[in-house]
């Protein structure tokens, strides 16, 4: 008789141990196919399975076919990976709506903050108020959303100045002033805020720039192609085309090489790769481009994410320093890759 009831203390030990062991390994499973598939898999180790799951992070931008977006991504995902977390990334390929679904997908599968980077700075108000309900801390990245109250952080790059820097440069080459078309974004923050900052520089020229037309666009390439190919139409000999990004650079240069027009020049925020390689060509058209670092942005923050859910210090707004890239100074900084 006690010979059995051994052997059934040991039966149910057994399936407890089995089913202990079930679980574990369902710690550290992704929840969705939006996960790197470079996150690590600790859940064969019992201390690592316990810190791996101990903080999710969501990450939504404007466009993730955008390589500075891509970029961005990555080096967050460096420092997320490192700290043994997980991140789910969500591409809403421009569209506010799909980013506000693909939002509330990221809550209910757990996320405990989120990198966020509004495809239409007023209409993501809904989903931040969604989030703060649900107690995910908000990281904004890039470009500011309107209502900042919702917001634990923000990291980007000083726009406001990289816009004024791109007027300062217009200014420099072409002292006698000219006329100037604008390709801008106006559901992006970031994009706002360059432009103001080079109408207010060129402003300032002794000589005049008067700006003759001006296009919205939502940043992407198509957009932009089109409404640059509408402005040269219109103003065949424009001096200059500020562009809120690089994506609308390169429309800019394709609807100029469309238009056979070798006069017009293009400036431009970002720093990508392929603006440097233009760049150093000797009969390009783009004049100059505001170099961000995508690289040191994603980096910056996922460190302050973690500082927020682990309770520690942090900075509230946290802006990352750019600086002009022409064909002065481009050979010192490489196209092999952002800065």
């Amino acid at each position: 008789m006690m010979k059995k009831r051994m052997l059934g203390v040991i039966a149910v030990l057994l399936v407890c141990i089995f089913a202990l062991s079930a679980c574990k390994k369902e710690a550290g499973k992704p929840v969705d196919n939006a996960v790197s598939e470079n996150t690590t898999d600790d859940s064969e180790d019992t201390d690592q399975t316990e810190d791996a799951g101990k903080y999710k992070f969501g990450f939504s931008v404007i466009d993730m076919q955008n390589p500075y977006f891509i970029t961005l991504e990555e080096a967050a995902q460096q420092i997320v990976e490192k700290e043994e977390c997980t991140m789910l990334v969500k591409d809403p390929a421009s569209d506010a709506d799909t980013q506000a679904e693909q939002i509330r997908e990221m809550i209910n599968e757990g996320i405990n903050a989120i990198f966020l980077c509004p495809v239409d700075w007023e209409k993501i108000t809904p989903s931040l108020q969604a989030l703060q309900d649900a107690g995910v801390k908000i990281i904004n990245i890039d470009s500011q959303v309107k209502d900042t109250d919702y917001i634990d952080a923000y990291v980007g790059s000083d726009n406001t100045e990289a816009g004024k820097l791109c007027g300062n440069d217009l200014i420099e080459k072409y002292p006698d002033g000219g006329t100037v078309a604008i390709l801008e974004a106006t559901t992006q923050n970031s994009v706002n805020d360059r432009i103001t900052g080079f109408e207010q520089a060129v402003a300032k020229a002794e000589k005049g720039f008067e700006v003759v037309a001006r296009e919205d666009t939502n940043g992407t390439f198509d957009s932009a192609l089109e409404a640059a190919k509408k402005i040269l139409e219109e103003q065949p000999d424009v001096t200059a085309i500020m562009c809120g990004n690089n994506q609308m650079a390169v429309a800019a240069k394709t609807a100029l090489n469309l238009a056979n027009n070798d006069q017009t020049v293009v400036y431009s925020v970002d720093g990508s790769p392929d603006i440097k390689k233009e760049l150093m060509k000797a009969d390009s058209q783009i004049a100059g481009t505001v170099a961000q670092s995508p690289i040191n942005i994603g980096k910056k923050a996922v460190d302050i994410a973690l500082n927020v859910l682990d309770g520690k210090d942090f900075e509230a707004e946290t802006a990352i320093d750019v600086f002009m890239i022409n064909k002065d100074n481009v050979e010192m900084y490489g196209a092999d890759g952002w800065q």
